[in-house]
């Protein structure tokens, strides 16, 4: 039986690249589900029907309406790669007007394993709400993966390599 993974990509570089982490993740045997950001989604405008061939199911990047059906399988688990730092503070502040924050702030607490890659400047990520957002995000059971030798380190600014986003590693760190 093959297990679902939801995608969830914020509006950093690496979500142009999408379609990357969709293949990759496919290749190691999820059946993936995507979910853009609002303004992710925007970047996909005109060429969303690519990214639904490539899943086979709907790209979702708003909340359904009352009575209509979102047209997903349930998640076994969610990887937020890229999440963006304003998408983690929003997170971690249980900010959920976004679906591509409600479904993972809403999973981890229903049991589906979290995992979230940033991509963010040093400069952001200097920001003091960000490291108090990352604890409190890792507080609550996701894997957060910032630092370290499985993480990912923020790039000075104007110099991050979005085409180089190290999705699998992100898909390693999954159950």
């Amino acid at each position: 039986m093959t297990r679902v993974l939801y995608l969830i990509a914020t509006a950093a570089g690496p979500a142009e690249y999408v379609d990357r982490g969709v293949r990759a993740a496919r290749e190691a045997g999820w059946d993936v589900c995507l979910i853009l950001s609002p303004t992710a989604a925007g970047w996909w405008e005109g060429r969303m029907g690519e990214l639904e061939d490539l899943t086979g199911h709907p790209v979702r990047w708003r909340y359904t309406r009352p009575g209509e059906s979102g047209g997903l399988p349930s998640a076994d688990a969610m990887l937020v790669a890229p999440l963006t730092t304003t998408s983690a503070c929003r997170w971690a502040a249980g900010i959920t007007d976004t679906l591509s924050l409600g479904l993972p702030a809403e999973g981890v607490h229903l049991g589906v394993p979290v995992v979230a890659i940033p991509f963010w400047s040093t400069a952001l990520g200097a920001q003091p709400a960000v490291p108090r957002a990352v604890a409190i995000l890792r507080e609550q059971g996701v894997r957060v993966l910032l630092g370290g030798p499985d993480g990912y380190e923020p790039h000075p600014p104007r110099t991050g390599d979005a085409a180089a986003f190290p999705w699998c590693r992100a898909l390693a760190a999954l159950p």
